[in-house]
């Protein structure tokens, strides 16, 4: 009686923590008015309060064991690492890239996966990016985004960081298409941890120049991540910034071209492919490369008398400015 007296007790205190629990989220969430709050973050009290725990443990845990890393293994060592960890991440490149339909992009993602295993002892030496063969960056929720699933609200998730209630998919799918999710737990969660460890030590530099420059960073972490994403989601078709037709300028990777895109080799962003008008003179000759800007054909011999020089602003479709007081040579 006793014990099933005591089960009861501990049962009846989770359901009261848990009660409270999310009625202190409920709390937080609905404090989230005001004038300046973001429409697309309607949980930043709460998603404050999540951030300020990972940046206090990134500031005090996280920071200086990457630190230590950097400081006392030789370069070779953690570049090898990293090139280690983003063979695996590849195995998720080409599983979304088939999910959206890329095949162009995720027969690139295994070619990558084999040239680097095998050539590159297991991936420890990235020898498909020198060959021509780009990394990609795709995932679960990038997925949901291409089939136009929204992304929802700004999320901060413990211990994991910025993401979204599409993006936080991400996490629980990509998982399983990581081979380490199949090894023994003796080999996965140290290699784990050497994974974080070693994407940390990456942004170092990063996270010392956002405290430097930001004056908020919750914000500016925030407004960082839900533009990165757009960009990968879109190819950067949303940006609000203009083109100044880059005739070498591709599509970032990962990333397929906005609808209404060029094909390659053409001039995508030229004015006509943007719909602005074209200011092409017509008495342009074409170079013989195909461009503009060769010399005029040198006058005919046989042309008739009186009929204008093809170099003139009349032969070539321009408007004739003639001083009317002008009297012809030798009159």
């Amino acid at each position: 009686m006793k014990s099933g007296s005591t089960a009861l007790t501990a049962r009846a205190v989770r359901r009261l923590g848990l009660s409270l629990a999310i009625a202190g989220a409920l709390a937080t969430t609905g404090c989230a008015t005001g004038p300046d709050r973001n429409p697309k973050d309607p949980l930043e009290p709460m998603n404050r309060k999540i951030f300020t725990f990972n940046d206090t443990l990134d500031t005090y845990v996280a920071k200086p064991v990457a630190q230590f890393y950097v400081d006392y293994t030789p370069s070779p060592f953690r570049t090898a690492v990293s090139n280690f960890f983003s063979n695996l991440g590849d195995f998720s490149n080409f599983a979304n890239n088939l999910l959206q339909l890329k095949i162009t992009d995720a027969t690139q993602d295994l070619m990558r996966i084999a040239m680097n295993s095998v050539f590159g002892i297991g991936g420890l030496i990235d020898i498909a990016s020198p060959a021509g063969l780009p990394k990609h960056h795709q995932d679960f929720g990038l997925t949901l985004g291409h089939y136009g699933m929204p992304s929802g609200p700004y999320l901060v998730l413990p211990l994991l960081g910025p993401s979204s209630f599409r993006d936080a998919t991400t996490w629980a799918v990509d998982w399983r298409v990581n081979p380490l999710s199949y090894s023994e737990a003796e080999i996965r969660w140290p290699l784990y941890g050497l994974n974080f460890v070693s994407a940390r030590a990456d942004l170092i530099g990063a996270t010392d120049l956002l405290s430097q420059a930001a004056l908020d960073k919750y914000a500016f972490v925030r407004d960082a991540y839900t533009q990165r994403r757009q960009y990968l989601l879109t190819g950067g078709g949303a940006a609000s910034l203009p083109d100044y037709g880059d005739e070498g300028a591709s599509a970032p990777e990962g990333a397929s071209a906005p609808e209404g895109a060029s094909a390659p080799g053409s001039t995508g962003g030229g004015s006509t492919g943007q719909g602005l008008p074209t200011y092409v003179d017509p008495g342009a000759a074409a170079s013989p490369a195909g461009g503009v800007g060769g010399k005029a054909p040198a006058p005919q011999e046989n042309a008739p008398k009186g009929a204008p020089s093809p170099s003139s602003s009349k032969a070539q479709g321009l408007p004739q400015y003639e001083d009317p007081a002008a009297q012809p040579a030798g009159k």
